[in-house]
């Protein structure tokens, strides 16, 4: 059983460490982005290095105290936050963010987990390096967190998810010892791999505190278009099409639905919509191209073949960084506009690519027949990764349909499930869908994370009712 952070654990605990490592909890430790869960006020603390979280969760671990491990605080399934149990002891990373080495020639990175992604991926652009993790938090969302949930984004089509761009991790474990497990090799095939262990596990196993990133060369040439599509069936042609001509060069390919620019037209006016008719579907394609290849070229030339084939109906390409800066931000703030707008029920989902044509028009027979609804339904194609959002109808808001929610997740998860796919991409599991891993997961596999849960961490300390049932 664990045990509350009363005063005399916290006077206890602030003896471990400088007094400058501790503080009260602020509102945004308590919080997520969707406010579905709020955490319980407690103690933060902030340690300077990988030694400090040692002390903490050996501390934490005499005390028998709950550990909640806080990153930037963008994750969207309740992992960073406690809503109910004993008090925990919260530990913020962010004052762990030195970027400890930059390897140009290696095409490596060293840094902490407090590092914000955003400022991970100017240090690479400065040694003329591309770091690919891309996304809509990068300006808040640290590398910790971003490795502890195997964060995706838009560039997983190319360059894969995040515990693909890692070498080795640095991580305290729940006992306290410390796994340096940071790496510059490319090969080492020295027995069990911790790092994947680790990596997606949420902070359940232990702490991520710093990592070996991966760089790559940056593209000689980046292009940005908007293709409109007859359907999201034409769309996985077109992405297949595009594969043959341009091979691993697509950087990204995310399907847009008129719904997202009508809500980005309601909240968020200030978006501009290039079209001058909105379409029903399209495509916004990313190219990064080496010396001698021209983006506007290519695109001209996928865009013919795409007419001809009966794929591609209309399409825009960007003719400088500014119009590319203004297609991206169609894409990057739809999650802002739903948010504005209220979904009933938001779904992370992936399917096999050749299901994804069947998924979009099923789900919405399936949602129909629940009642009447909008559904902004985007995401990243080329990886088969949707943001499949359920909102209410003009006039009526999510609190008109809390009766429904559960079915109508049930119903996307259920489908999902029934394609051979996902009911989390790229979120993760946090606590908003411990339900779903038992109700999907494999026997076998649940059984086995169990195992290595109470093997590292008999205790329990380590973010209790994350991933795992507590």
């Amino acid at each position: 059983m664990l045990n509350s952070l009363t005063s005399d654990v916290q006077t206890r605990l602030r003896a471990t460490l400088p007094p400058d490592r501790f503080a009260s909890a602020e509102a945004r430790h308590l919080e997520e982005p969707r406010g579905r869960y709020a955490g319980q006020a407690g103690l933060v603390a902030t340690p300077r290095s990988t030694d400090e979280v040692a002390t903490l969760i050996r501390a934490a671990g005499a005390e028998q105290i709950a550990v909640i491990p806080y990153g930037g605080g963008t994750g969207l399934v309740g992992g960073q936050v406690a809503p109910d149990g004993p008090v925990p002891l919260i530990v913020s990373l962010e004052k762990m963010s030195a970027i400890r080495a930059i390897y140009p020639q290696e095409n490596v990175m060293i840094a902490e987990a407090g590092v914000i992604l955003a400022d991970v991926q100017a240090a690479a652009e400065e040694a003329d390096r591309l770091f690919p993790l891309s996304l809509a938090s990068e300006g808040s969302a640290r590398i910790g967190g971003l490795l502890a949930t195997n964060a995706g984004g838009t560039g997983v089509l190319r360059y894969g998810n995040m515990r693909d761009l890692v070498l080795g991790i640095e991580a305290v474990l729940p006992s306290g010892e410390i796994y340096n497990g940071i790496s510059r090799l490319r090969k080492d095939n020295t027995g069990y791999d911790l790092r994947h262990l680790l990596i997606g596990a949420e902070g359940t196993l232990g702490i991520i505190t710093a990592a070996s990133l991966k760089l790559y060369a940056r593209p000689a040439a980046n292009g940005t278009a908007l293709f409109q599509v007859a359907s999201p069936a034409a769309a996985l042609s077109l992405l297949a099409m595009a594969r043959d001509q341009v091979g691993e060069s697509i950087s990204a390919f995310e399907l847009i639905h008129r719904q997202g620019f009508d809500f980005l037209a309601e909240t968020m006016p200030e978006v501009r919509n290039p079209w001058s008719e909105t379409p029903e579907w399209c495509v916004l394609i990313e190219l990064g191209l080496p010396h001698g290849l021209d983006p506007a070229t290519a695109f001209e030339t996928l865009y013919t073949s795409g007419v001809e084939a009966g794929l591609v109906e209309d399409g825009l390409i960007a003719q400088n960084a500014a119009q590319s800066a203004q297609f991206w931000a169609i894409r990057e703030n739809i999650p802002e506009a739903n948010r504005r707008i209220g979904s009933i029920s938001s779904h992370d989902i992936s399917v096999p690519l050749g299901a994804l044509a069947e998924f979009i028009p099923e789900g919405g027979k399936r949602i129909a027949a629940i009642g009447a609804f909008r559904i902004n339904c985007f995401g990243h194609m080329g990886d088969g990764n949707l943001h499949y959002n359920v909102f209410p109808m003009p006039g009526k808001t999510r609190a008109d349909h809390m009766t429904e929610r559960t079915e109508i997740k049930r119903v996307v998860h259920d489908l999902a499930h029934e394609l051979g796919g996902s009911v989390s991409a790229e979120h993760g599991i946090g606590r908003l869908k411990v339900d779903d891993l038992e109700r999907y997961g494999n026997p076998a596999k649940l059984a086995t994370m169990r195992t290595i849960k109470t093997a590292l961490d008999p205790m329990g300390i380590m973010n209790p009712g994350a991933v795992l049932r507590a």
